[in-house]
């Protein structure tokens, strides 16, 4: 299946070649997946024979027609490094390639953020000197159409690299790296400022009921002729202008502003729905990986269409398996704590509304999520704790893809039952007990049929919490931690927080 995909995507853009090609992301230093397929491909002449050699396994192709060949193997087993072999009228060699567990980072500006930007990045560094852990960083590249092929490099993980690597997908892999005791491969492809729809095929999105309405601005835009002398030069002008306010801030001792945003043409920009799946994910569909662990929202959460975010979550989980062949295991971050601390029993919002989604998107099976509160900064949407992050996203991998003993998540509501004037809300991943993190149970609100929230009362119950209040004799729904920064308190055994939640399905305005 994953061969009759390579090939298909084959046909899309590449034109016969002189020589045998080998895409970016099979290269040196490269790991590939244990005891699952190995699919291996890349480009020839149409007709020529290519022989493809790891290790000691070696495999036959022939290019078809649009010059496209492949071949997958399986079985392979973590050992020494290998080289990779292939010829044809010419005979290339990947070296160094190791044999362990490969995932997908992905997502916005949290995912892309690297190492030198996280908490401790000194001390991190000086134990960086890791050669068994690899990340291959996709280059920025949004494009119109779906491409074959992407830039980028794999690099071996040290104390002169690690600067540059993901944060989020780092931490993730190293204690996936310490644990199973195998190399481990992380594909880094990530862009700041991006919404969900632009990583997102367009034959997935254009399924979703919100799809026009998404698409109705940048149908507006494109429809406008774009001015590419015009656009430079006001590019120029704005970039002038904002290094001599840098500068004057600088001297006046401010903080640095960000920089303008560049002026694109719309058929190109990277918040384009589809553009980033063309550019950034369709060149590493088909190679073999264990699973995905995806970082972003923030900017949905801030758009215009929030509450859509679950639906176009299950949208893209979906298509990306359809693309890959196999239910590949899905973890995401949900949101951390942002803005200014909660005030008001239920505070409706963006960032609220994404939460809700990612938490309705865990039923698809074998999706999972990192529950990060007390991991963000109220003033920073991009939260230098990255340790913690990756650690969350661990501890659900090790349970629930390696069936390693330990926590998979925080509490996730399970059910809820009404008695009387009391509301018993029924908990998962309570290991080790339910427990309140300051000894006493805040963050609970409740409502009745007016739906307006106070301040509620709440008692653990083994593997239940019972929320009520004296104001609201006839309950109807519970909220916990309902705000951008809530308050929060309930947490299981290992110390890990329970999610946000709501039982009511009311709108979210």
């Amino acid at each position: 299946m994953k061969a009759a995909l390579i090939l298909s995507l084959g046909v899309l853009s590449l034109t016969a070649q002189a020589k045998v090609k080998l895409p970016a992301i099979i290269s040196d230093h490269m790991v590939v997946q244990a005891s699952a397929a190995v699919p291996i491909w890349g480009w020839a002449d149409p007709g020529e024979a290519v022989s493809v050699s790891l290790g000691e396994h070696t495999m036959k192709a022939t290019a078809d027609a649009s010059g496209s060949w492949a071949v997958v193997f399986a079985g392979l087993e973590s050992g020494e490094p290998r080289t990779l072999t292939v010829a044809g009228t010419n005979t290339l060699q990947v070296s160094d390639v190791l044999v362990g567990e490969v995932w997908l980072g992905s997502g916005q500006s949290n995912m892309a953020m690297t190492m030198n930007r996280a908490n401790d990045f000194e001390k991190e560094k000086a134990a960086a000197d890791l050669p068994q852990i690899r990340m291959f960083t996709v280059n920025r590249n949004p494009q119109p159409e779906p491409q074959v092929d992407c830039g980028g490099r794999w690099v071996v993980c040290s104390q002169g690299t690690i600067a540059g690597f993901s944060a989020a997908a780092f931490f993730f892999g190293r204690e996936l790296h310490t644990t199973l005791k195998v190399p481990v491969g992380l594909i880094n492809s990530s862009y700041g400022g991006t919404p969900i729809e632009a990583w997102t095929s367009q034959r997935a999105s254009e399924k979703l009921e919100e799809y026009p309405t998404i698409m109705a601005s940048w149908r507006e835009a494109e429809a406008v002729p774009f001015d590419a002398a015009s656009a430079q030069t006001r590019n120029e002008e704005a970039l002038a202008k904002y290094k001599e306010q840098a500068a004057a801030d600088k001297a006046a001792g401010k903080p640095a502003k960000r920089a303008p945003e560049k002026i694109v043409d719309p058929r190109l920009h990277w918040r384009h729905p589809a553009n980033l799946f063309n550019g950034m994910i369709a060149p590493v569909v088909g190679y073999g990986i264990r699973g995905v662990v995806w970082y972003q929202g923030e900017s949905n959460a801030s758009g215009k269409f929030p509450a859509a975010y679950g639906h176009q979550l299950v949208a893209l989980v979906q298509d990306w398996r359809r693309r890959w062949g196999t239910e590949l295991p899905f973890a995401w971050v949900q949101l951390p704590d942002f803005h200014a601390p909660q005030k008001e029993p239920s505070e409706n919002t963006g960032w609220n509304a994404v939460r809700d989604g990612m938490q309705k998107t865990l039923s698809l099976p074998r999706t999972g999520m990192a529950i990060t509160l007390g991991c963000g900064e109220a003033g920073d949407v991009h939260p230098k704790n990255k340790q913690a992050v990756g650690h969350r996203l661990a501890l659900w991998a090790l349970s629930q893809v390696y069936a390693k003993e330990g926590p998979a998540s925080g509490p996730i509501v399970a059910d809820h039952a009404i008695n009387g004037s009391e509301v018993a809300v029924v908990f998962q991943h309570t290991d080790g007990g339910l427990k309140a993190k300051d000894g006493e149970l805040k963050g609970f609100a409740i409502a009745g049929a007016d739906r307006k929230f106070v301040w509620a009362k709440a008692r653990i119950d083994g593997d239940q919490v019972i929320v009520s209040s004296p104001e609201v004799t006839a309950p109807v729904a519970v909220r916990y931690a309902w705000a951008d920064n809530p308050v929060w308190t309930l947490q299981n055994g290992a110390g890990l927080p329970a999610a946000p939640f709501r039982t009511d399905d009311w709108p979210l305005e």
